[in-house]
């Protein structure tokens, strides 16, 4: 069972390296993605910075609706269609900015937004190309 989203948790690639580097605990979530265990953002950039590395936030917020109630498993699928929609940028990280429970004529509906994250050394962010060329080294360094 995957660990509870909430506003503020933070999805990061599996990157073994990354996890020893800079000292995190992370659980497993979805596919080569886990939630990092910290208090909030602001904790989990510190603790980069500390490391000499950065924490990039992207402005683009990307959101998904679902019908129904707020439920871990119906959070579980909107994040992965929020992950898939982000795929292609090739970012490491993910950080969930909000869930709104709503109704319209009676009908309760979710909205699960979400803003890309990068944890990086440099401090001007990667290319597109580069950052594919990391996430594969970190691919070939799992296994």
């Amino acid at each position: 069972m995957p660990p509870t989203v909430q506003v503020g948790t933070i999805l990061m690639k599996e990157w073994p390296r990354m996890t020893q580097l800079l000292g995190l605990e992370s659980e497993p979530y979805s596919g080569n993605w886990s939630t990092v265990k910290v208090l909030d953002g602001l904790a989990l950039d510190r603790k980069i910075h500390a490391a000499g590395w950065n924490f990039f936030f992207m402005a683009a917020e990307v959101k998904v609706m679902f019908f129904g109630a707020v439920e871990a498993k119906k959070i579980q699928n909107a994040l992965r269609r929020i992950l898939a929609k982000v795929k292609l940028q090739d970012f490491n990280g993910l950080e969930v900015t909000g869930i709104v429970a709503k109704r319209v004529l009676g009908v309760p509906y979710v909205t699960v937004s979400a803003h890309s994250r990068h944890v990086q050394q440099g401090c001007r962010l990667d290319g597109a190309e580069a950052r594919r060329r990391s996430q594969r080294d970190a691919d070939w360094a799992r296994g």
